[in-house]
């Protein structure tokens, strides 16, 4: 899938993922993205795992964690919307989802992460031509499938942004 999504196809938030993202087929952007985070969570220590770069903000475990639990929140709503779905999902509280990444090691954040990006790969590369287009609503925006799996990698590319500039800086 080469077609990136229009401005009519999400609002809200997303543009800010949506607009991170490069050219390219984006199962391929995904598949870089899985190889690049899995090689950066390798070179990680667990005392760098446990860092935090500010008092109240996440650990850097905490942030992958984050980032996996929000692509499997994203891929669900993009499996519903792909498949027809009309049902209207609710939003999620991310501050709710963080709490065991602190007791995880590095090595079960990267088992997880890369689980959590095969299935999303799987559900991309299997989806008709017609259903990238499907729209749906979640927390109160529209958005379709496509526009959706630009989220997943364009989130990830922002937090990891912030691990380069915050915590390995």
């Amino acid at each position: 899938m080469n077609q990136r999504p229009s401005e009519e196809e999400y609002a809200g938030d997303f543009s800010e993922y949506i607009r991170l993202v490069p050219e390219g087929n984006i199962i391929n952007i995904l598949l870089a993205q899985e190889k690049q985070m899995t090689e950066l969570l390798a070179s990680l220590t667990e005392i760098q795992g446990a860092y935090r770069y500010a008092e109240g903000k996440w650990t850097l475990k905490e942030v992958v964690g984050h980032i996996a639990d929000n692509e499997r929140v994203m891929a669900y709503r993009l499996l519903r919307f792909s498949r027809g779905d009309k049902t209207t999902l609710p939003g999620f509280d991310q501050e709710s989802f963080i709490p065991p990444f602190g007791n995880w090691t590095i090595a079960q954040l990267a088992e997880d992460y890369q689980a959590v990006r095969q299935s999303t790969i799987t559900l991309l590369r299997g989806l008709p031509a017609e259903a990238w287009s499907l729209k749906g609503t979640a927390n109160n925006v529209s958005i379709t499938a496509r526009a959706l799996a630009y989220v997943c990698a364009g989130h990830e590319l922002h937090h990891l942004g912030i691990i380069r500039n915050r915590y390995l800086s």
